[in-house]
Order: structure tokens, then sequence, then C-alpha cells
């Protein structure tokens, strides 16, 4: 049996504009990953804050607490700064109550500050 034409053939139209057919190109790696797992964008920002309150924290504290800072952690409006040790961890809770009006003025959403021992995996 011949092919019947194109012309006689329903469903894709004949002529197809290429605008409407190509997605938005993306400019970078974070713009591509941003569209396509949205997930990724989260962890992308905690990885932000992270790196900020080390920094923050590392420049505010002295030399040898600063050192003993393992993470911190943003999370549902708490600061969650891990310690070393339990000892470091005591040291570091004093340091950061008289840091607490700073820390509450860089950021103004946090509800609290809290200071914990860095579990060992």
């Amino acid at each position: 049996m011949p092919k019947k034409m194109a012309r006689d053939k329903r469903g894709k139209p004949l002529v197809r504009s290429a605008a409407g057919l190509r997605p938005a190109r993306a400019h970078s790696v974070k713009e591509l990953l941003a569209h396509s797992a949205p997930g990724l964008t989260r962890v992308t920002v905690q990885g932000a804050r992270q790196s900020f309150w080390g920094g923050w924290l590392c420049h505010h504290l002295p030399t040898d607490l600063g050192a003993r800072v393992s993470a911190v952690v943003e999370r549902d409006g708490t600061l969650v700064i891990f310690a070393a040790s339990a000892a470091w961890c005591a040291r570091l809770r004093y340091a950061v109550q008289e840091l607490e009006p700073q820390i509450r003025a860089a950021a103004p959403q946090l509800i609290a500050i809290a200071v914990r021992v860095q579990p060992r995996s």
C-alpha cells in the first residue's frame, strides 16, 4: 500500500515555528540547575548561609574559639553553632552570649541561637 503524502496526514502542521519549540536558553549552570531541580536551589542557599555565618563568626570571635567552630546551620529561625568538643562548646556559649546583639543585628529574622557539640560520625 503506498504511503500518504504529508499534506494528507493529520496531526502535525506543515509549518512549525522554531521559537515555540525551543526552551529558553540557560546562561549559567546555576540557572540550568534551578529550573531542572528546584531542590538544589535550597541546598545552594543553605550552603551560602553556612559559609556566611562561618566567616562572620571567625571574624568576630577570638582566634582560638573561631577555629573550634565545626559548623553553623540556620534552620527554622534558629542559628545552630556546632563546636568540636563539650569544653569548647561551653566557652563558645559565653562568647556567643556576648555577641548576641551583633548577631541579631546581622540577621533580624533569627528567633534563637543555640550552641551544640558536633556529633561524632
